[in-house]
């Protein structure tokens, strides 16, 4: 996967993320809970595209460690709402696998990154 299709996956997560909280329960914990997830599901796109333009390998990494802290983050709070019943597994489960690959993704980059250097 190049540069650019892993922009595209991390923004089309981005608005995937959207969409789920859009559909959370207006209750205190579906708002609290839609709040962070809203900022961590977001962020991994635009982190990542952050660390596309670091001056160095080593702020390339460094970045990289933020986007695999908030992709792990999306499936903290996407697998709390499927545990707390706020929506079905069927609507979140996709999204949680998908959190799950770009951490992993995330992940082996930064440890290409490092073995290159």
């Amino acid at each position: 996967m190049n540069e650019q299709e892993l922009k595209d996956r991390t923004k089309q997560f981005g608005l995937r993320i959207m969409k789920l909280v859009d559909a959370l329960p207006n209750t205190t914990s579906g708002r609290a809970i839609g709040n962070q997830l809203i900022r961590s599901g977001t962020s991994v796109g635009a982190n990542y595209r952050s660390a596309c333009r670091g001056r160095s390998k080593a702020e390339f990494i460094s970045k990289l460690g933020i986007v695999i802290e908030e992709a792990d983050e999306c499936g903290f709070w996407l697998e709390l709402i499927m545990e707390g019943s706020l929506l079905s597994e069927k609507q979140v489960e996709p999204l949680h696998k998908e959190a799950d690959e770009l951490t992993a993704i995330f992940i082996a980059s930064v440890r290409t990154s490092k073995s290159k250097g």
